[in-house]
């Protein structure tokens, strides 16, 4: 594993599959201000990578990919301190929302607070069999924010409502049930799961799996005409790319 920085690993397979480390951040991968910061950063360096055809973000840990937010720097911010605080883990959040491959959270055990809202901020969610979430906020005193907004389209409103609201765990089943999740892997299963989420993925043009994730993240702002109309200028671009005439002919090739 090549080391970004202090809390960034990386490993990289010859088909583009890039799966990033959370690393030296506790055995349950706690987002503290350093840590946020430098996985914003490398998910920023990463962004740039344009032969990355899938991104895994996992934790160094087997106990959680990420536990949550630190509680310990949280409970001695002030309102200024805690307006910064969050407004870093909002970028980190945006940095994996916005990064133009598909990202896969593998999600091992724990997912709280700011770890689950950083996984709806990913594409793929895929479970161990014994995961658990939640969203614990207002038990210690504060509202659910930032990412947790993606929540509602995830799973509805009543729902986001109960997690945020109740502060109850729900366990990986139920998430599953929810659409809080896509898969949930049988036990040893986890990364068997993910290879065949990433293979699935590597079955389909890069191009417009990159094409289709912008336009996702902006069918989830626009009103439902204007989602429909600018998909007409991106269909046509995609046709610049040589994508689909190559990926067209094969299709109609192997019929023959």
């Amino acid at each position: 594993m090549h080391m970004l920085n202090p809390y960034c690993g990386l490993d990289r397979d010859p088909r583009g599959v890039v799966r990033l480390t959370i690393c030296n951040a506790g055995s349950l991968n706690i987002l503290g201000s350093a840590v946020i910061n430098a996985v914003r950063e490398g998910l920023e360096a990463l962004a740039t990578d344009r032969q990355i055809r899938a991104l895994v973000i996992a934790g160094q840990s087997e106990r959680s990919m990420i536990g949550g937010a630190d509680i310990k720097e949280m409970a001695r911010l002030d309102q200024a301190s805690a307006e910064k605080f969050i407004t870093g883990l909002r970028d980190l959040c945006e940095a994996v929302r916005v990064f133009p491959a598909p990202v896969i959270a593998r999600m091992p055990g724990w997912s709280l607070g700011g770890g689950l809202e950083f996984a709806a901020a990913c594409d793929f969610r895929i479970a161990s069999h014994d995961a658990k979430f939640g969203m614990p906020e207002v038990r210690v005193g504060i509202p659910s924010v930032i990412h947790a907004a993606l929540l509602p389209r995830l799973i509805g409103w009543g729902r986001a409502r109960w997690l945020v609201m109740t502060a109850e765990n729900i366990d990986a089943p139920t998430a599953l049930a929810w659409g809080l999740v896509d898969v949930v892997a049988p036990e040893g299963g986890l990364d068997a799961a993910v290879e065949r989420t990433a293979a699935a993925l590597l079955e389909c043009g890069p191009e417009a799996l990159r094409s289709q994730k912008a336009l996702l993240r902006q069918w989830e702002e626009l009103p439902l005409k204007e989602s429909v109309n600018v998909s007409i200028g991106v269909f046509g671009q995609s046709f610049l790319t040589g994508e689909p005439q190559r990926l067209m002919q094969g299709f109609i090739d192997r019929k023959r």
